[in-house]
């Protein structure tokens, strides 16, 4: 029913007013009065739903918070009052029971929501009346022989009315029970409400009118997303609004998912007209902007960015949303006249609290990082009838904006060019990660959520691999209070495990950076803080989320200490000296082997002058471990052990040898050595550096003893070694690699390495040592 149709069948009555016979009421003045009232009442309804403010305001507090129930109710008694005045107006009685049988009939055709019904029973009626007689031809036979044909034909005529009615009231009848597959379609798609029952309505009336466009043996399966993408690509706000959460839906679960991504994907039409509704700023365009951005989420994680013009700008306006009026900055920089408010179509889209809240219902679906809201958000525009705007905190315009770019950023590496050409994307995103910001208007537990989402966006940026990772950490790192942000979060105790450890992992995917690494190493409160996560002394770790918190700072640790004489001394004064003894017994533990035997070997590199006679004896307990993890060990984690051994031969090189003596391991060692270095020809981006340990290793074992140049060369080192020379690479210069680009490029090249091994085992002691078998 359309908004006016009330308010024009009130006024249908008044003719029938002027005409009628006194008789039915006492005068025609309470006819008139009975009118007035019930034209005035709908016509303050109708105006309601113009959406004007004062009035909307007036209704608003006379019907309170059940004002849809009321307005409804309302509306559906002026109703019955206007047709008991039709039906009791008129004087004559048979003519009032006529009006009534009508009524009635009437009422019963629209409860049914289809008129075809009573205009299929008249064509039954009006063929059976004539064909039932069989009185063609009238009471005189004059002419009865021009009209041989007419019986036939008329017989005909009326019986292909006939059937043409009974197959209109079959289907009219079969039409009547859709509701219960259009209910099971709601419940097994997830559309709730009268909105979602709206949409399964509209659904069923478009897949009828394409049955009807179609052959009768054309194929009729028409997909919801078929309906949803036409809905959205129609001129219509309604069928807009129906068609973005119809899509939103089919969404939520599969196979609908994967049809429809198939579907946004290979239709650019629909795609940018998702991408425009991205800028539809006005507050009536609230909750279609709102589902527009959901569904871009979801999307993003296939769309390339060079196809969709405008995509990331619409999204850094996105970000945007829920500011307050700007602050001032310098005195002498700003004037008075510069303070402008801006207004988020969300949060600030009315004065009146009251006006524009609605409650949220508890969805079940918060992130565990999120707490639990009992915040109300609303739009004045936005018609009672609507359900409500944002149903938890995760739908905030912002968090659905970084949850595109985070979504975008992992589709493909062009898009992450895109996002670091966009002006003042990235630093959005930063101004997000403060843990209190006076500039927004949020309350604190969607501060919460979108300090989670900008630490995951800002995660996933920092950990592109590539020349564009290395750009978009430098950008990211050059912000000047990024370290100011993420310090506070480690530094807060309400914090989320969640926001400590994506902050663990943002320090160490920067700390790559030479610079940003001694930037991050002057922060005490950062290694106290990453240094606590690590070693949990006297804090049980019970679950999963704890081991990974662990492991994470115990990485950013590594990465801090890793060519870092400064970094490396302030991570082992930050404990006392228990650092040492906590990594030698976290190299037992497969979970934690590669960080802490990556981190010692910092420590006995780095921060050889400052090591006491404990942690030496600490680090001699641990040879044994670490030499029995080398015969077994593979890849990365054989190029660590191999490395931190060569440094422990540097630092404690007698308890070394005595362990490789009395281990009667020093053949076998020896020979896994070589053996790896032979198989080991084609340097590797997982463990580029597996040859240098190596050689390492041999150097720093033969500078100790000259003897082992003899154990070396029984093992045919010199051909290996010239191998290595013969293969030398310049990706082997490099400590780690994030895609095809090396990082932390070592002081000394490989190829000065072996010259000084050549020499070494070029030595020949007058008595060898012996070999054991």
């Amino acid at each position: 029913m359309s908004l006016c149709s009330p308010l024009v069948a009130i006024l249908l009555l008044a003719p029938s007013i002027q005409s009628s016979a006194e008789g039915t009421f006492r005068s025609t003045m309470a006819k008139w009065t009975v009118f007035i009232v019930l034209f005035l009442a709908v016509l303050l309804l109708t105006i309601s739903r113009l959406r004007f403010r004062r009035i909307t305001q007036l209704v608003d507090r006379a019907l309170g918070r059940k004002q849809v129930f009321w307005r409804r109710l309302i509306m559906n008694l002026c109703m019955l009052i206007a047709l008991a005045m039709v039906v009791f107006m008129h004087d004559d009685p048979i003519y009032s029971a006529f009006l009534l049988v009508y009524a009635l009939y009437a009422v019963l055709a629209v409860s049914f929501g289809n008129l075809q019904i009573p205009a299929a029973a008249l064509r039954v009626v009006l063929a059976l009346v004539r064909l039932i007689p069989h009185n063609y031809y009238g009471d005189g036979d004059d002419t009865i022989g021009d009209k041989t044909n007419l019986a036939p034909s008329l017989n005909i005529f009326y019986g292909m009315v006939l059937g043409q009615g009974i197959l209109y009231l079959v289907a009219c009848t079969l039409d009547i029970f859709t509701f219960i597959p259009r209910r099971s379609i709601a419940r097994h798609g997830g559309f709730e409400g009268q909105l979602g029952m709206e949409s399964i309505n509209l659904y069923h009336g478009y897949v009828l009118e394409k049955c009807m466009e179609r052959d009768a043996l054309a194929p009729k399966k028409i997909s919801l997303s078929s309906f949803a993408m036409d809905s959205l690509n129609s001129d219509s706000p309604r069928m807009q609004l129906h068609g973005i959460r119809l899509m939103h839906n089919l969404l939520q679960t599969e196979p609908a998912k994967t049809q429809l991504l198939a579907k946004l994907t290979t239709s650019a039409n629909t795609s940018a007209r998702l991408i425009n509704m991205l800028d539809w700023t006005h507050p009536r365009n609230t909750t279609i902007r709102l589902f527009a951005a959901k569904v871009t989420a979801e999307l993003a994680k296939g769309l390339r960015v060079v196809t969709t013009p405008g995509l990331i700008q619409s999204v850094s306006a996105l970000l945007d949303c829920g500011n307050k009026v700007r602050g001032r900055g310098n005195p002498l920089m700003d004037t008075d006249d510069e303070q402008e408010a801006m207004h988020d179509p969300v949060l600030n889209v009315s004065d009146n609290h009251e006006e524009r809240c609605i409650a949220v219902p508890d969805s079940g679906n918060l992130l565990e990082t999120q707490d639990r809201s009992t915040q109300q958000v609303g739009t004045t525009e936005q018609s009672s009838e609507e359900e409500p705007l944002a149903e938890t905190d995760q739908d905030l315009l912002p968090a659905l904006a970084m949850s595109i770019l985070y979504n975008l950023a992992g589709c493909d590496q062009s898009n992450c060019e895109e996002i670091i050409r966009s002006t003042g994307l990235i630093p959005k995103i930063i101004r997000f990660t403060a843990y209190r910001r006076s500039d927004a208007n949020y309350t604190d537990s969607q501060g919460k959520v979108l300090v989670t989402s900008s630490l995951q966006l800002l995660h996933r940026l920092t950990s592109i691999n590539g020349e564009i990772g290395i750009m978009l950490r430098h950008k990211v790192s050059k912000h000047a209070f990024l370290l100011r942000n993420l310090t506070k979060i480690l530094k807060d105790c309400t914090s989320s495990q969640e926001s400590r450890k994506l902050v663990a992992g943002i320090l160490r995917n920067l700390a790559v950076d030479g610079n940003t690494r001694q930037e991050i190493g002057c922060i005490q409160v950062v290694i106290t803080r990453l240094m606590q996560e690590f070693l949990s002394l006297g804090r049980p770790l019970a679950t999963h989320a704890d081991h990974v918190l662990q492991k994470v700072a115990g990485q950013a640790l590594a990465m801090l200490a890793m060519e870092s004489v400064h970094n490396s001394s302030v991570i082992l004064n930050e404990t006392g000296h228990v650092f040492i003894k906590e990594l030698t017994t976290m190299i037992h533990d497969d979970r934690y082997r590669c960080v802490a035997a990556s981190l010692l070997r910092s420590m006995c590199l780095h921060a050889r002058p400052e090591l006491d006679e404990s942690d030496l004896q600490a680090i001699s307990y641990s040879v044994r471990e670490v030499l029995e993890r080398i015969m077994n060990a593979e890849g990365a984690e054989l190029e660590i052990l191999i490395g931190l051994s060569s440094e422990i031969c540097k630092v404690i090189p007698e308890d070394f040898a005595r362990e490789l003596e009395h281990g009667y391991i020093k053949d076998r060692f020896v020979k896994r050595l070589v053996d790896v270095l032979n198989a080991n020809m084609e340097p590797s981006a997982h463990y580029p550096g597996i040859r240098r340990v190596i050689i390492q290793q041999a150097i720093n074992m033969m500078e100790h003893d000259p003897c082992y140049a003899s154990c070396f060369g029984n093992c045919r080192m010199v051909e290996a070694v010239s191998m290595v020379e013969e293969t030398a690479s310049k990706a082997e210069n490099y400590s780690i690699f994030l895609g095809d680009v090396g990082l932390m490029e070592h002081r000394e090249p490989l190829t000065s390495l072996v010259v000084r091994v050549k020499q070494l085992l070029a030595v020949r002691p007058i008595q060898q040592p012996s070999i054991s078998t």
